[in-house]
This record gives structure tokens, sequence and C-alpha cells, in this order.
């Protein structure tokens, strides 16, 4: 039997609250467990503390209880291990494409000829030949964030964790990327965990979809799509598509629904 490549076990994050010596309970006891190569998507409504979630598994955010294991270490503070892209495109303005993709390659053992390897093999499975030199400001929204993509791939991570990251794109663009980021983890056999809000979305690039109730967070459902590979756009025609688009719009409206009634 395979082992997990990531679990969040019993995971809970109180949060202080606005008032003296309150507190605001963002998740609620999380169980999940990623298999090695799986592309999970994370949908819940607004609020219901998925990117919590994504912080906690990168390090960036500390629990208050539970654990998170990564090839069956706990998980403690941010490590290469782990991959992050955001939805903001958070590059180093001052540096080129090709400095960005290279920077957390200067802290490993490499010499400059494999570095420069490194960095030409994901400019080219990002598809940015030729803009090797340009700054982020020279770049669109989408481009940027495929700088970001590559960066974060180029440290060879276990993981690759991205937190709504299509979601600023304009909808021809946000489409496009999402192909590229099917071609890239066909490509790279990355296990990918992507937090989104949109439906269609994550019906499109994931294996699982795990849906979360509205706060506190936990998991509300997790549903298989049974969608072959690779996809194209085309699928989002498909009534098997659309039986999926259907059983998750529903799921999200009712946790939406008693976020609504709780804050009446």
């Amino acid at each position: 039997m395979v082992d997990a490549k990531l679990e969040i076990k019993d995971v809970t994050k109180i949060f202080s609250g606005n008032k003296k010596n309150s507190q605001v309970l963002a998740l609620n006891t999380t169980n999940l467990k990623i298999m090695p190569n799986e592309f999970i998507t994370i949908l819940g409504p607004s609020g219901c503390g998925k990117s919590t979630l994504l912080r906690i598994v990168a390090g960036l955010e500390e629990q208050t209880a539970g654990h998170v294991y990564l090839d069956g270490k706990e998980v403690y503070g941010p490590s290469s291990n782990r991959g992050m892209v955001f939805q903001a495109y958070s590059l180093f303005p001052w540096l080129t494409v090709e400095e960005n993709i290279q920077f957390g390659l200067k802290h490993k053992d490499l010499s400059g000829v494999q570095r420069k390897e490194i960095v030409r093999n994901y400019i080219e499975l990002v598809r940015l030949e030729g803009f090797e030199k340009h700054y982020p400001r020279q770049l669109s929204g989408g481009m940027q964030q495929r700088v970001a993509i590559a960066r974060a791939l180029a440290n060879d991570p276990e993981i690759l964790l991205l937190d709504e990251p299509f979601g600023a794109l304009d909808n021809q663009t946000r489409t496009l990327m999402q192909e590229l980021l099917l071609e890239i983890w066909e490509k790279s056999h990355k296990t990918i965990l992507f937090i989104t809000h949109d439906v269609e979305e994550s019906i499109y690039l994931a294996n699982r979809v795990i849906v979360m109730t509205s706060r506190p967070g936990k998991i509300k459902a997790d549903i298989p799509i049974e969608l072959e590979n690779p996809r194209s756009y085309h699928i989002k025609m498909d009534s098997r598509f659309l039986a999926y688009k259907e059983q998750l719009t529903e799921l999200i409206r009712e946790e939406s629904l008693k976020a609504m009634m709780e804050v009446k």
C-alpha cells in the first residue's frame, strides 16, 4: 500500500478575535490524506479557512492543535520541500525572469552551469522563451504567474501549494493558465494542492475535490473526479462534468447559506 504524500491530522486553528479575550475558531479538527502525484483542489465558501489550511501546510502559519506530515515527517515551518504560489505574483521586481526563477537555487549545492540548465528547462516548461531578461513590470499578469510557478518548481519541491493563483486573471488568461498547469502536472508528476473558490476550475484541474464547510472549516465532502487525462477545455461541456458541477454547486450553496444565517 502506498503511503500518503501529505497527511493533515486533526488540525485546528484558533485566531484571536476583535474583542478582548475573544477567539475565532477558523479550522476545526480537519483531516485529509493526499497520495503521491495527486492533483487536489480545495473548494469552499469565503472565510471557510481553506487558505489558512494551505498556509499551515506551507509552514507559514502555526496550527493551534493537530499535525501535518509530509512523507511521514512532521512539518515545522517553511521549507524548500513545499513550493508555494500565491494569488499575488510575489516576484522580486528588481530581478529578471531568469533571476527570479534561479533565486532559490542559490542556496543549493549546484554549479552555475547546473543552475542555468534548471532555469532554462523551467522557462521552456512555462513557455517564456525570449523573456529571460525581462523584469516583472514588463510582463502580463499571466506571464508573471508563470514565472512564480516556474520559481516554485525549480526548487524541486515534494508538493506544490497554490492559493487561488489565477484569481486575479481575466477569464481567457485563466483558462490558458489552467491548461498550462495541467500540462506541467502531467510532465512533472508533482503532488499539487490547489485552493480555489471556482467550481468549474476545481473540477477541471483535480483528481479529487475537497469541499470545506463554512467557518469553522472542516472537510464536508471528498469527491473523486473520474474524468480522463489529459483534459482539454471541451470537457467542461461533457455531461459528467456538468453533473459534478451541479453536485458541488449545491454543496457550496448549503455552506454559504449557513454562513449567511450565522451572520444574521
